[in-house]
C-alpha cells in the first residue's frame, strides 16, 4: 500500500461532517464551487487537491494549512511525521565518508538557496525549509543538505556539491570542503 495514499486516508477518516465543510471552505478559492459542493469525504477532498497539484506526495504545506486551520494538531503531526521519514531505505543513504555538511553549513550563509538550486533542488522544498525554520540560517541550510541528500540516497555525491559550489562561484567553501 502507498505510504502517501495510506496518509490521507487515514486523515480523511479522522475528519468529523464540520471539519470536512471547514476545509472545504478555506479551499473555496482553489476549488470551483460546482465541485466542493459535490465533495462527500475528505478523500474526495483530497482526491481534487491532488489532480490540481495542491498536494503531492512531496508538498504537503497545503494540506497542513488546512488541517491547521481547522486546529488539528494531531493530523498536521502525522502529516510532519510523514514528511520527516525517509524515502529510501538505510542502504540507499549517502557513504558516511560524503558528508562534507558541516564544512558547509559553517562557510555558507544567504547563499544556500543558490547552492540547492544548482543542485537541481525543487523550488517548493527550499519555501517548504525556509518556513519551517524562518529565522534560522544554519538550520535552513542543515536541512535543505539532507532533503538533497534524502532526495539522491546513493547518488548525493560530494563531487556533486562542490562542482555545484563552484558553479556558484563559492570556490571557497568548495575549497574547504574539498580539504
Amino acid at each position: 500500500v502507498d505510504p502517501f495514499l495510506s496518509l490521507l486516508h487515514s486523515i480523511s477518516s479522522s475528519l468529523s461532517d464540520k471539519e470536512l465543510s471547514d476545509m472545504k471552505f478555506l479551499c473555496c478559492n482553489k476549488i470551483k464551487k460546482r465541485k466542493l459542493e459535490a465533495v462527500q469525504s475528505g478523500r474526495e477532498l483530497f482526491s481534487i487537491l491532488m489532480e490540481q497539484q495542491e498536494i503531492a506526495r512531496d508538498n504537503l504545506g497545503f494540506l497542513g494549512k488546512l488541517l491547521q486551520g481547522i486546529e488539528r494538531g494531531d493530523l498536521v503531526a502525522r502529516v510532519v511525521q510523514f514528511e520527516e521519514e525517509e524515502p529510501h531505505a538505510p542502504d540507499d543513504q549517502p557513504d558516511v565518508h560524503e558528508k562534507p555538511t558541516a564544512v558547509i553549513c559553517d562557510n555558507l550563509g544567504r547563499e544556500w538557496k543558490k547552492l540547492m538550486r544548482e543542485l537541481g533542488m525543487p523550488e517548493v522544498k527550499l519555501d517548504r525549509i525556509e518556513a519551517a525554520h524562518r529565522y534560522d540560517l544554519y538550520e535552513q541550510l542543515v536541512q535543505a543538505l539532507r532533503e538533497w541528500q534524502r532526495w539522491k540516497g546513493k547518488d548525493a555525491k560530494v563531487a556533486d556539491l562542490i562542482k555545484a559550489l563552484r558553479g556558484c562561484s563559492l570556490n571557497l567553501v568548495a575549497d574547504r570542503v574539498e580539504e
